[in-house]
């Protein structure tokens, strides 16, 4: 059995590693290729198992499907041809006011009984405390949706689909254009489609330039 176990570990392994390595940004999509929609809320459900603080999630997944919609918002990329033709375009965005679910959830886990009122009220204190800064909460809110956007780009690739990243876009005219509140921040576009055209050859930095042991 304890064989047998090793082994699959060592399968399970593997397997993750080819993800992450296959795993390119895209800038060129098959047009008019369509993911079903289970698959597509099986990634967005990956992707909301990122970490947070204080387990706030602060991340929300604006999802772009429709056509016309995908045009629209193409200038607002500056004309990048991959909003047009990737499968679905995702706006990621970074919750300002990421205490307010903190006390929903905090408020919900003390009427479950699972924390106690010393807890409930430490946390809510940390929170709130925390989030009377501005510069606090635009940084948690790209910093901890940006966990989530790099998770979702490797659920997408586990489920046979590419994406890519983009910080090229307009942010006042994508917010203006898609109706988003102000409580809420475009982080960046993430475009998920069946890749047209093989990635471009990159490299990586060696561990030796990337990695800092102990102490500069």
């Amino acid at each position: 059995m304890g064989q047998q176990n090793t082994a699959n570990i060592k399968e399970t392994e593997k397997v993750i590693e080819e993800v992450f390595r296959a795993r390119h940004a895209t800038k060129e999509y098959k047009p008019n290729v369509t993911i079903p929609e289970e698959t597509l809320n099986e990634i967005l459900e990956l992707a909301t198992t990122a970490p947070s603080a204080w387990n706030l999630q602060h991340w929300r997944f604006l999802v772009i499907r429709d056509q016309d919609q995908k045009d629209r918002i193409k200038p607002i990329a500056y004309g990048q041809q991959q909003v047009s033709d990737a499968s679905a375009v995702v706006v990621i965005l970074g919750d300002l006011e990421a205490n307010l679910t903190g006390r929903e959830m905090y408020d919900g886990l003390l009427a479950a009984g699972f924390i106690s009122q010393e807890v409930h009220d430490n946390l809510i204190s940390q929170i709130e405390g925390s989030y009377k800064s501005q510069e606090f909460a635009r940084d948690e809110a790209n910093k901890n949706a940006g966990l989530a956007a790099m998770q979702l780009m490797i659920a997408a690739k586990a489920k046979g689909y590419d994406s890519g990243p983009m910080g090229g876009f307009n942010p006042t005219a994508l917010v203006e254009a898609l109706n988003i509140p102000a409580r809420f921040i475009p982080v960046m576009l993430i475009t998920i489609g069946e890749a047209a055209a093989s990635p471009r050859p990159t490299t990586r930095l060696p561990l030796s330039k990337l990695v800092i042991n102990e102490s500069f």
